[in-house]
C-alpha cells in the first residue's frame, strides 16, 4: 500500500532499529508489526521521542497494540492494549463507522461486516474513535455487563506525532475487504502527513519521572 503511494519502504526484522533515534526521527512513518515481545527502556525512549517529534505511527491488530505487554510507556503512546477476542478467530461482526466524526480517514466509508477476531481493547480515554464494534457477539463472562461499543479504529497524538490504530488484521486477507484496506491506507497516510506540519515538540518534554 505504501509503495503504491510512492513511499520508500524499509523493512527491519530487529528491535535494534528502535535504538537509532536520529534515524527514526528522519522517517515520516513507523509501522510496528510485533506481537508480544519486549522493548528495552532505551528503545522505548528512542521511539517515543521520534514520534513526539512528528514521525507518524500507524499499525493494526496485534502488531501494534498487543506488542510489548509489559511496557506501559508503549501502551501510553499507542493508546490501547488488547485484552481479549471472545469467541476466537471466526466471529462475524459489524464495524460501525462513527457518523458524527469529521476525520478524512472515514469520509464516505459505510459500515461493513468482517469475520475474524473481534478485538476487545482497553483504551486511553483521549483517543479519537472513528469506528467501533459492539460486544457481546460471543457469549462469555463479560456479557453480564450488557452491550458496549469498543473502538476498532482510532487516532491520537503523541507530542507532535500522529498515531493511527486499526484492530483489524488477524489475517492479511481481511484487507481484501475494500473498506478495511481503505481505512488502513488513509490512516497510514494521515499519520505520515503529520511530519510536514509538526511544530516544536520540545515544549512538551520533561525530565520528571513519568512511570
Amino acid at each position: 500500500i505504501l509503495e503504491n503511494e510512492n513511499f520508500d519502504v524499509e523493512i527491519s526484522d530487529t528491535m535494534t532499529s528502535y535504538e537509532d533515534k536520529e534515524k527514526l526521527k528522519s522517517l515520516d512513518l513507523i509501522v510496528p508489526i510485533v506481537t508480544g515481545g519486549e522493548i528495552s527502556w532505551e528503545q522505548m525512549q528512542s521511539v517515543s521521542e521520534a514520534v513526539a517529534s512528528g514521525v507518524g505511527m500507524a499499525g493494526c491488530h496485534g502488531g501494534m497494540c498487543d506488542a510489548f505487554r509489559t511496557s506501559v510507556d508503549w501502551q501510553f503512546m499507542t493508546g490501547s492494549q488488547w485484552v481479549s477476542h471472545p469467541g476466537g478467530g471466526e466471529i462475524e461482526y459489524k464495524v460501525n463507522i462513527k457518523k458524527n466524526a469529521s476525520s478524512p480517514i472515514i469520509f464516505g466509508i459505510e459500515d461493513f461486516m468482517v469475520k475474524s477476531e473481534q478485538y476487545y481493547i482497553h483504551i486511553d480515554p483521549c483517543v479519537n474513535v472513528l469506528a467501533t464494534t459492539r460486544f457481546p457477539v460471543a457469549n462469555w463472562y463479560h456479557a453480564t455487563n450488557g452491550e458496549v461499543d469498543v473502538p476498532v479504529v482510532y487516532t491520537k497524538m503523541w507530542g507532535m506525532g500522529r498515531i493511527f490504530y486499526n484492530t483489524l488484521g488477524h489475517h492479511d486477507d481481511i484487507f481484501d475487504i475494500p473498506e478495511a484496506q481503505e481505512l488502513q491506507r488513509r490512516g497510514m497516510l494521515w499519520a505520515a502527513e503529520g511530519k510536514s506540519v509538526a511544530g516544536d515538540y520540545t515544549k512538551y518534554s520533561s525530565t520528571a519521572k513519568m512511570f
